[in-house]
Formats: C-alpha cells, structure tokens, sequence
C-alpha cells in the first residue's frame, strides 16, 4: 500500500533533517507528498526546479485529486528596481520577474519536466502561485520566510528551515529543515501557528507584506514546459527478453502469457519504443503481429510502473467494432477483461466511470478501454478521458485513420505514453494528416515491411498474376474528364492541404479510382480466372465499392453493383458456395461466416469490399482476387497481407490482380493522361511483384504495356 492510504502518519517523520544525517527530498518532501492531499508552501527565491526532485511524488499527488498553493518572492535586479522607481506598474515588474525566474529554472530540463507537470493541476483548478513582497515606506523588498504544510484531510506537517525550493537548496547545499506533526503533544501548537501564518499570508492579511495573483502569468510558461518536455519520458531500456509475469486476477495490470511465444522482431519493436520514452509508431506488415507486439510493450510497461507504484489506464482505439472484439480477446488472454467501448452509451459509460474511480482511490491499479473511431471521437468516451487523471498509454490501430481531421483534434494531449500501429502509415494525398500522426505518436521507431516478414517466416510466400483489361471508351473519356479537374486543384492548392474524403479533392479521387476499380471488362477476365481455380477453396474476391460512376452520368441507375454481379457469377453460374462480407452483415453471421470459410468444406469464396482491408484474421485464405484497382499504397498492402497470414498446412498464396490500360484504339490527345495512368497502375504491379515468386513472369508480362507508354523504368 501506498503512504497515502493510512495518511501523513503512516510516513514515520523525523523531528528535523539535515544534508548530514539524511536524504531530505527522499526520506521527507517525497514521502509526505505521496500521502498529502495538498501542498502549501511560501519561500524566497522559489524556482521550479524544485518540482523535478518532487517529480515522481507529484505524478501520484495530481491523479489523486491533490491541491497546491505556492507563495514566492521573485529575484528583482537592478534593472527591475529602476523601472519601478520610474513610475512602471508594480505588478507588471514582479509578474515579469517571476516568469523571468520560472524560465532561467526551466533551462534545466529536469526543472522543465516538472513544472510541465503542473499544467493539469492549473487546468483543474488545483493549483494557485502568489508573489509576495515587501512594501513599507516606499520601500520594495524580498519576502524571505521558508514555510511549508502538508495536509492529509486529518493530520497536518508543519516545516520550516534554510532549504530555498530550488534545486541547489534541495541537492547541492548543506541545509536543514524542522518538522512539526499535529499528532506529536509538543509539536501541535507550533504546526497549528505555521499553518495559521500561511492562511494570514495567502489572504494577504500580514502586516508589512503585499501579496497578489500570480497563476495566470505562470501558466503561460507552465504550458510552454508542457509541451517541450511531454516526449521526455522516463522510462529504462529493457533488460533483455520480455518478462512473462503470473497473470493478475483483479489489478487490471496486463501480463504477457506464459504460453505467448513473443518473436525476435517484436522484442526489438518493444525496445525501440521504450528507447524513445514509450511513445512511436510500428511501421509492421499486416501478419506480423502488430497486435501482439503492442499488447506485450503495454505489459512491459505495466511492469515498469508498477515498480513505481503507479497505475496505468491504456485506450486501444481501432477502425471498426470487430477490430475491437478482436483486440478484446488479446486483451483477456493478457489478463485483463477489458471495457468494450461501442454502439449503446450505456453498455459501457459506467463501467468505464468506475474503472476511473478505482484507478483513483488506488483500488486498481491498470484497465483497459477499446473503443471504435467513431465512438472515441463523440462526447461520452472524451469527458471520460477528460476525467482522467493518472498514467494513460494510447495505442492506436491502423492509426493512419487517426490523421483525419476531425479525429486527430481528439486526441488526449494528456497521454504520457503513445503507440501507433500501421503497415502504412503514411496518409495518401495527405501530408498534413500524415504530420499530424508524427507529431502526436512521434516517428518511426520500428519497421517490417513484407519482404522482412517473408524472409523471417512470419508471412508465407506468394505468386502474383497481373491481369490486363481495358477501359472502354466511354469509361476512358470519363476518367479524362475526371482528372483534367483534380489536376486542376492540385495546380491551385498543392497536395499540402487537408484531403478527407468529403474534400473536393477527396470526392475527385475516389470518382477516379471508382471509374477503374469498376471497369466492366473486370467481369469478363474475373470469370476466366476463376474458372481455371474452379476446385480451390480459401478464395477472397474484393470488389469495388458501391456503383459503376457511368450509372450517375444518364446510365442505368439500377445496374447490379460489381459484388452483386460477381456474386451472381461465383455463386450462381460456376455452382462455387459463395457469401458476401460487406459492412451490412451483422456481426454474429460475419463471425459465422469466417468459421465456414476456415473450414475448407463449407464456403468457397467470400466476396467483400473494404470490410476485409484491415485487421480481420483470414490466414486460411489462398487465392485473393484484386478487383477494386486502388492505387492508394494503404489499401493494395493491407490486401496482399490479408493472404499472406500462415495457416497449416499453407505453403503459398496467389494474387490476382486486375490492372486496368487505356482501349488499344485510343486518341493520341489522351496520352497523357493514359501515360500517367498506366504509371499508377504500374507501380502497384511493381510492388507486388517485387516480392513474389514468379516476378521474372509478371515483369514479361507488362513488358509491351511499358514499351507503349515509354515506361520502362517504372
């Protein structure tokens, strides 16, 4: 148990201490700080740098809800003198000798650090600074008295002595302090006067001294030291392996499991994150265990802090509701039954309020909140986070989605600690997005890409089949159209702007990219190939989404959509038992759904659209047939590492792939436009073949589209 759960009694203090005989901010100020509930304290010379010896001590202090009142004497220089005496305003001069004295403190970064940490205290109203001076017979002097009182709600610790809050007075003098406890008979009467003399003081009731406001000049620097120190995070590299921990029954703290073989590459993922003061993100191809990964350096984190008899709140934030019943049964196997933070506000706000009580009153000491995008961005799951006062790691799946706007501004600056997870982090045609996810997770600590996985073992191999079909006119004519206007806003606004998809921009490029991922002789080539895979099972089939763009443009509004009409090939005209998997299907049939498809008897082909691109676990899948042509790099690798998950008995995979060209008879006034087209197109090829088993193949196969379009070098 902590000292503050039996009170300021508990801390068995001395009567005084002194530099000989003793470790004052060790064996006094942190110990009785850790059992306070608030913090008075009136000195000469204050200096922040007091607050980093009291660091670990002021952590514990603010998540519990403690107050503090500082009274200090700012250092006047000859320059401050004279400005008064030429008719300056009194309380402009101090105001400004204090900030002065508060950011000469704040070189120190460990000074800084610390009066980083009180921003939160300022924001909650917990925390007030007064300067006090003397003003008698026009004369302005340095108050100079060195008070300070502890509180526990019962007791009080009265002290006074030479130490000045600074860090000098408190490390590198020879000083010595007195202490005075209500609870000792002669000690009583002198803690009670003490803390009298602070009360007459704070309400500037002392003969002699003036005393007047000073907190909201001091938040101004405070809030500058928040920001500056807030990736300096105190944490020790790891000691070798991962610690494997007995699982706790009760605590909240995540253990890694035993039985949990943690990989080589993951260990050195977890280190780099430490090594950056636990914050980052995980650059790791899809299969590789970015879940996993993340879950263990959370465990090792917990175990770093628990040393520190510090709790830990982690908020795994992920795209959609079955990425959180995904992360929840990690979770559980790590020894924690996490909140599931999605859909009905009541399923889950009181829970998650009870868990921010119990981490408290220190009746916990870790839990854990999953939460969807959608619901981490509303009122509910913020005030919640607002509430919190203690440790809080973020751990953001696929957290390239996290860079739009509307949810990057969401993100609690309060978070100490930071995980990002993503294969691609990079957002596409989204550079302000993308600098936003930096900023706030930090950079690249740790990269896996797929041709790594590969060669580790920890992705299977893979052949590449790129299949050629063409636009028809009028799909060629549309896509002309379509990016003459895109080219348009970029030349006017440049790519550094934001690009959500509601954009201009954004509405642009998903047109475009629809215009190709449905060109209708996709069908046509679809039935061919899979026809000649007629009696494989484990096939994924991903469609475009929604409907063919001519449909918009005086077509028929009530054409099938690509997956309805695939679906209808597959299922009906080739006999293979098919399903779709779409956002549409409810939860229940879509874990149905994954059941069948595993078992290699039941279900032969599952279509979907994007409901596949991220996190869901297919490993039994073979066969993957590309027909929504993205040239957005997220998208094309997350599907290629769906497939590529091992499975038993699974050697290999194979992807087709649908790359769409210009018609054979098109205008040379297209060119251009073709050219640039059949270049995005080639670079996705060129990635996926890079890596696969057949590339010599797949290279002859685009060799004349090259020649054509003086692409050799793509």
């Amino acid at each position: 148990m902590t000292g503050h759960s039996h009170g300021l009694r508990a801390v068995d203090l001395h009567a005084d201490y002194r530099s000989d005989r003793c470790d004052i901010v060790g064996d006094f100020y942190v110990p009785s700080l850790d059992a306070a509930t608030s913090y008075d304290r009136a000195v000469g010379y204050f200096s922040a740098s007091v607050l980093a010896v009291l660091g670990q001590g002021l952590d514990d202090f603010a998540a519990r809800g403690g107050t503090m009142r500082i009274i200090a004497s700012p250092q006047l220089t000859a320059e401050d003198v004279e400005q008064i005496h030429a008719g300056y305003e009194l309380r402009a001069v101090l105001e400004q000798a204090a900030v002065r004295d508060m950011e000469q403190a704040a070189q120190d970064p460990r000074a800084a650090s610390g009066l980083g940490k009180l921003g939160l205290l300022i924001a909650d109203g917990r925390l007030d600074i007064k300067l006090a001076y003397i003003s008698s017979h026009d004369r302005i002097g340095i108050y100079h008295e060195k008070i300070g009182i502890f509180r526990d709600g019962h007791d009080l610790v009265a002290f006074k002595g030479s130490a000045n809050e600074t860090m000098p007075g408190l490390v590198g003098n020879f000083e010595s302090i007195e202490v005075f406890r209500t609870w000792e008979p002669g000690d009583r009467s002198r803690a009670v006067r003490i803390s009298q003399d602070f009360e007459d003081l704070w309400d500037d009731r002392t003969p002699l001294l003036r005393v007047i406001d000073f907190t909201a000049a001091a938040h101004t620097v405070i809030q500058r030291c928040a920001r500056s120190t807030a990736r300096e995070v105190e944490l020790p590299l790891l000691d070798g392996a991962l610690i494997t921990l007995p699982r706790p029954e009760t605590s909240g703290r995540l253990a890694i499991p035993g039985e949990l073989t943690v990989r080589d590459y993951q260990k050195q993922a977890v280190e780099r994150w430490f090594a950056q003061g636990g914050r980052g993100i995980l650059r790791m191809a899809t299969g590789t265990g970015k879940t996993l990964t993340a879950l263990s350096a959370a465990a090792q984190l917990t175990r770093v802090l628990q040393k520190r008899d510090q709790g830990l709140l982690t908020l795994v934030i992920a795209p959609y509701q079955h990425l959180v019943d995904q992360w929840c049964k990690d979770i559980a196997w790590f020894g924690v039954q996490p909140i599931r933070a999605y859909e009905s506000t009541n399923s889950w706000y009181g829970k998650a309020s009870s868990l921010l009580d119990a981490l408290a009153l220190g009746s916990a000491q870790g839990g854990v909140l999953v939460t969807t995008n959608a619901t981490f961005a509303a009122g509910p799951l913020q005030s919640i986070l607002a509430r919190h006062r203690g440790r809080l790691l973020v751990i953001a799946d696929e957290c390239h989605n996290l860079g739009a706007k509307r949810l990057r501004e969401k993100l609690p600056a309060s978070a100490a600690y930071r995980l990002g997870l993503s294969a691609t982090p990079e957002r596409w045609f989204d550079d302000q997005g993308t600098a936003a996810l930096t900023d706030y997770f930090g950079d690249v600590v740790f990269e896996m890409g797929i041709g790594d996985a590969i060669r580790a073992g920890a992705l299977c191999r893979y052949t590449y089949t790129p299949v050629l079909v063409e636009l028809d006119d009028e799909e060629a004519y549309l896509y002309a159209e379509v990016t003459e206007k895109i080219a348009k806003i970029i030349a006017a606004e440049g790519l550094s702007h934001d690009t959500d998809d509601d954009s201009p921009l954004g509405q642009l490029l998903r047109r475009r990219s629809n215009i190709l991922g449905h060109a209708r002789a996709k069908l046509p080539a679809l039935r061919r190939e899979i026809t000649a895979r007629r009696n494989d099972w484990y096939q994924l089939l991903y469609c475009a989404e929604g409907r063919h763009p001519l449909s918009f443009e005086g077509g028929d509004p009530h054409e099938p959509t690509q997956l309805q009409q695939a679906l209808a090939m597959v299922g009906t005209q080739l006999r293979m038992p098919a399903a779709p998997y779409t956002a549409e299907t409810k939860r229940p049939e879509r874990q149905h759904l994954l059941r069948q498809f595993a078992t290699g008897t039941q279900l032969q082909v599952l279509l979907s659209m994007k409901c596949l691109d991220e996190g869901v676990d297919v490993p039994a899948a073979r066969t993957a047939y590309l027909l929504a042509s993205s040239s957005n790099p997220r998208q094309f690798i997350q599907r290629r590492g769906r497939v590529l998950r091992k499975a038993p008995g699974k050697e290999r995979a194979d992807i087709v792939d649908f790359i769409v060209v210009p018609p054979s008879a098109a205008s040379d006034l297209q060119h251009e436009t073709e050219r640039r087209m059949v270049a995005r197109e080639l670079a996705r090829v060129t990635e996926f073949a890079r890596l696969a088993d057949n590339e010599a193949h797949t290279l002859d196969i685009l060799r004349p589209l090259r020649l054509r379009y003086g692409l050799m070098d793509t």
